[in-house]
């Protein structure tokens, strides 16, 4: 594959690249700084939602509403807190996955999983990577989900949508990555940034190494 890898990614060879995964060397960017120290870490899981559409892959994220407690207003994958009933990380992300946006789990083809990621909030996430069959059908959560959209996978894998930012805060410079994207539809701009930028970058190394 060229150096414009993510241009050319099918679901056939991401199949082939989550079936040798353990065979890829790759190193995953530091995990996140703890700014919330008095928190402790809790489990949760995100599904990375491709979406198999004619022109391509897409990748599902949502936009949380303004008045929750845990990242309110921000742009993520749907997922969350795991539950003592959930087996493990994927049950996980497939169940908050229908719960917040209304994605049965018998459109979803789970690939496998990217390393733990531990965000600011202490959050222990691990990121469920997916195909996701276009036919489905959402009924977004009000209360937490004020919009679900699509933004091109190979978007999001071009490092060179990648920007690096620095934010202060009373504890210390955060740094942190963005992927800001407007949509060429509806015109409008999309923030991706912080964990869920993070777990596309972590993405993008897996899937660019050794290509």
């Amino acid at each position: 594959m060229s150096m414009d890898w993510f241009d050319h990614i099918s679901s056939g060879w991401l199949r082939e690249r989550f079936a040798r995964i353990n065979e890829v060397q790759w190193q995953p960017e530091p995990l996140e700084e703890r700014f919330f120290t008095d928190r402790d870490p809790a489990d949760a899981a995100v599904l990375v939602p491709l979406v198999e559409r004619p022109n391509g892959l897409q990748v599902m994220l949502t936009l949380r509403t303004a008045h929750l407690n845990d990242h309110a207003g921000q742009i993520s994958f749907p997922g969350g807190r795991s539950e003592p009933s959930d087996r493990d990380a994927i049950a996980t992300a497939l169940r908050e996955a229908q719960e917040e946006t209304g994605l049965h789990p018998r459109h979803v083809d789970v690939l496998g999983h990217m390393p733990v990621y531990q965000t600011a909030t202490n959050f222990m996430v691990t990121p469920v990577v997916a195909l996701v069959q276009p036919d489905f059908h959402l009924e977004p959560d009000e209360f937490e989900v004020a919009e679900v959209f699509e933004v091109p996978f190979s978007f999001l894998m071009n490092p060179a949508n990648h920007q690096q930012k620095t934010l202060q805060t009373p504890k210390g410079p955060r740094r942190f990555y963005a992927m800001p994207y407007e949509d060429p539809y509806s015109g409008k701009n999309y923030f991706i940034w912080g964990a869920t930028a993070a777990m596309l970058r972590n993405l993008h190394h897996f899937l660019g190494a050794g290509v």
